[in-house]
């Protein structure tokens, strides 16, 4: 089941900056991220396809130097802003997990999948 996250405002952000949140969905919380290029926001779930690790470096910062490029911070794999899609690494063909986002007057809003398979 999805559900509607107000993330932040869009005059909050500025181009090739990126921000992190934790979505909580009972006990089962997940880390996703924004990246916003241009006049568009992409969003991830902050885990590396190859080992599962989270890929920002420091707290918010998930581009290269360049700013071109998402970075994973274990190993330095390459992904594209705009479709998550590795183009660098051990991890190369494998994509990040979007996660769906719109806008909505002036607030950016996720659509988070919920956790129907929890344990916890």
């Amino acid at each position: 089941m999805k559900s509607a996250t107000v993330l932040f405002s869009t005059d909050e952000i500025i181009d090739r900056q990126c921000r992190t949140f934790r979505i909580a969905d009972g006990a089962f919380t997940q880390e996703i991220f924004v990246v916003f290029k241009g006049d568009k926001f992409y969003v991830y779930q902050n885990s590396c396809p190859h080992t599962g690790a989270p890929l920002d470096w420091m707290p918010d910062q998930f581009l290269n130097l360049d700013k071109t490029h998402i970075q994973c911070s274990t190993h330095h794999a390459l992904f594209r802003i705009e479709d998550g899609f590795c183009v660098a690494g051990p991890c190369a063909g494998q994509s990040l997990k979007k996660v769906p986002v719109r806008v909505e007057g002036e607030h950016v809003i996720a659509e988070i999948e919920g956790n129907r398979n929890s344990s916890a």
